[in-house]
């Protein structure tokens, strides 16, 4: 499909492809190394998490309980089909839901919340034990007294038709929970699903404290890899670059949440506008432009990264300028899309005047940003998807909260002289948090070409 197509689609007609000039952006900062960081081993990660929990959970949790007007909240599962949630609600060390483990949440008339659980192995603090021993039927029979016994009038649980990560309370043990209660307390039984996506998007001073570390972190490894350390023009392959990565990684005792990939772009690799991916996967040859994807977590907290980087010819001292002025475009992007970030405004909307600002500034991309956060992909506002640049339902109305993370994600594409105008894509991503009134990158973006000699 030709751009003069895509214009009638749209609507509009765009204007001719913009050219930036290379400039300082702000929050640029270049990280050569991991090593430029300190990893805690994994014993000693466990004291910090667990103050960060506790610190949620005494002062984040009551605030959000009344913002959404719970007096309870129930988080139950069972080992092998733990809650999506879960795992961001328990001390550490917790590997699994051991047999059924239930989280019982209640707020006071003092604002103040109740933590409990009614288990047959207790976890100890920052929870107290309501119950423990005795079969799986005195341990609903429990459940059920308990919440009888509180008597709260809204009581939330997490099934949700359009959030997967609150839909964690099985059929089955939804079943059970009716079961256990009376029918006046059925009745008050009402989805979680807004609490559970403003507890998991909701970002603590403690937080982001250490997430700028995280983050520093996984672009140095970026570094690392794009550099004549790892890479051998004409020998090394875009798939030992991608292990280097996780092997690196594994090294560091920090877990990714998914594979590493680096793909190529080269002159005669088909990139035309429509083109959602532009790259190659195989040897790496001087002169191609390299990209690579990454993602770790570290104290429970995810990073999502995208960048790009030039393989100098033999007869070239730095990357040409038109590559430069690509980036600059893309830095250009970034900053269109973070200054439409006002608290309140929903994920489409910001995607709706990012893009008319793009397009009548010439500049050719798409963006597909998502909130960051306990998970790689998280839960909020979707601004855009890769597949879909038009209004993303539910997810996209979800509106913008200060104190949030998110992956700025997307890409512009831009004519190369030294290719015979062939687009190069520019693919961007870092992590950053919004406090109310700017985006903040977390370790700075990139606003350099990595170039590997």
């Amino acid at each position: 499909m030709k751009r003069l197509t895509l214009a009638i689609l749209a609507g509009l007609a765009l204007p001719a492809l913009t050219t930036v000039n290379a400039t300082e952006f702000e929050q640029g900062r270049v990280i050569n190394s991991a090593n430029e960081f300190s990893i805690v081993p994994h014993r000693e990660r466990i004291g910090p998490e667990n103050r960060m929990l506790t610190d949620r959970l005494d002062n984040l949790l009551p605030a959000l309980m009344a913002e959404q007007n719970l007096d309870m909240w129930l988080v139950i599962n069972r080992e092998k089909a733990e809650d999506p949630v879960y795992f961001t609600l328990v001390p550490q060390p917790t590997f699994a839901a051991r047999r059924t483990t239930m989280l019982v949440f209640h707020r006071q008339a003092d604002g103040t919340v109740t933590r409990e659980t009614v288990n047959t192995y207790p976890l100890g603090g920052p929870y107290d034990s309501a119950w423990q021993g005795g079969s799986l039927d005195e341990q609903w029979q429990a459940l059920g007294e308990l919440i009888v016994a509180k008597n709260p009038q809204r009581i939330g649980i997490n099934v949700s038709r359009d959030w997967s990560v609150a839909d964690g309370l099985t059929q089955g043990m939804h079943q059970r929970l009716l079961e256990v209660l009376p029918n006046e307390f059925q009745n008050q039984l009402v989805s979680a699903e807004d609490l559970v996506v403003r507890w998991i998007e909701q970002r603590t001073e403690q937080e982001l404290a250490v997430y700028p570390h995280i983050v520093g972190i996984a672009r140095g490894v970026i570094s690392e890899a794009f550099s004549s350390r790892v890479i051998t023009p004409g020998v090394t392959t875009t798939d030992e670059v991608a292990w280097y990565i996780r092997e690196r990684f594994s090294e560091l005792e920090l877990p990714i949440w998914f594979m590493p990939y680096v793909t190529f772009q080269r002159p005669g690799i088909t990139c035309e506008e429509d083109t959602p991916f532009c790259g190659e996967s195989g040897v790496i040859q001087r002169g191609d432009v390299l990209h690579t994807d990454v993602g770790i977590c570290y104290f429970k907290l995810c990073t999502d990264t995208q960048e790009m980087a030039y393989v100098l010819r033999a007869d070239e001292d730095d990357i040409p300028e038109s590559f430069k002025s690509a980036l600059a475009t893309g830095n250009r992007w970034q900053d269109i899309l973070t200054g439409e970030f006002v608290t309140g405004r929903t994920g489409n909307e910001i995607l709706a005047a990012t893009q008319q600002k793009a397009r009548a500034e010439g500049i050719l991309s798409s963006t597909y940003t998502h909130p960051l956060g306990f998970f790689g992909h998280a839960p909020g506002p979707t601004i855009g998807m890769w597949d879909n640049q038009g209004p993303t339902p539910i997810q996209g109305d979800w509106p913008l909260y200060a104190n949030t993370g998110y992956a700025i994600e997307g890409y512009v594409k831009q004519a190369i002289p030294e290719w015979d105008n062939q687009l190069v894509q520019v693919k961007l991503e870092q992590s950053a948090y919004f406090d109310g009134s700017r985006v903040i990158y977390l370790a700075g973006r990139q606003t350099q070409w990595h170039l590997v000699r």
